[in-house]
């Protein structure tokens, strides 16, 4: 099958509830939304004006994080989670990093219509013997890590740079994300680092504030990827014994910050705490 009829029945079978990747795409800006989706990107402005905003600084993060990455000699990426393609890939930040050209990235998500619409732009702007595009779901490590050892772009036995970016607040503790980081954690080869970012509830502002997260944690559970907020503790036990690089774990606008940051005056407004984490 053609990867337009892909992603044409992907779409077709997806439309009856907003889908969170095009959600968060429709938030920064990307074109690979839908009505149903836009309508419930503005019923959540509506409630919490920040948010788009948010996931705009999400996105920020993950870039400064991957030129991190790049310059500090890493030059294999997965991407888990990947979501919709849009400005910013990892692979196009890293090339820019690098332009030698030699980084290779894996993009994998668990939607077909993320992996469709994947699928296509790497065929139109990336290059095939460094750049794939798979299917793959976090909560199935061992599959998933087998995947992406048969794409034979990454060396597993080098250090890597493990993406997992606005991902974990889909993902319900019942559904059991621990163990599945650990697993990663220990596949990871010395030197590796883990970038991931979460939307977190704690300490808000004042009780409108809360009230407002908790109609937004609502709203979340009508759609194809309902959640769960995380406060700075429980978000910290994704990275194990890694080595936070500094500043830590803080929030997102507050790591590594440049003149294009949102919420550089008040970084816990954006709600998105962040952290990158080397393996000794």
């Amino acid at each position: 099958m053609a990867a337009d009829d892909e992603v044409l029945r992907a779409v077709e079978g997806s439309l009856d509830r907003p889908s969170a990747a095009r959600v968060y795409d429709y938030f920064i800006g990307g074109d690979h939304n839908y009505a149903i989706d836009r309508a419930f990107g503005d019923k959540v402005r509506a409630r919490l004006p920040l948010i788009p905003d948010s996931a705009v600084a999400c996105r920020q993060f993950l870039g400064r994080a991957v030129r991190y990455a790049s310059k500090s000699g890493i030059r294999q990426y997965v991407d888990i989670g990947s979501g919709l393609p849009t400005a910013g890939n990892v692979h196009e930040v890293a090339d820019e990093a690098r332009p030698e050209g030699d980084t290779s990235v894996v993009y994998i998500d668990n939607e077909p219509i993320a992996l469709a619409h994947s699928q296509l732009l790497l065929a139109d702007t990336a290059d095939p013997d460094r750049h794939h595009a798979i299917a793959g779901d976090l909560l199935e490590p061992v599959d998933l890590w087998q995947r992406v050892e048969e794409t034979g772009v990454i060396d597993l036995d080098e250090p890597i740079a493990l993406v997992i970016n606005a991902v974990l607040h889909f993902i319900k503790d019942e559904q059991q994300p621990q163990p599945a980081l650990d697993f990663y954690r220990d596949q990871l080869a010395p030197g590796s680092v883990l970038i991931m970012c979460q939307l977190t509830d704690e300490n808000p502002a004042d009780d409108e504030e809360r009230r407002a997260l908790d109609d937004l944690k609502a709203y979340y559970e009508t759609t194809t990827n309902p959640g769960q907020y995380r406060s700075r503790e429980e978000f910290g036990k994704f990275y194990g014994d890694f080595e936070l690089v500094e500043p830590g774990l803080v929030y997102a606008p507050e790591w590594h910050p440049d003149e294009h940051a949102l919420f550089a005056e008040a970084p816990s407004k954006s709600r998105i705490l962040a952290a990158v984490g080397r393996k000794p």
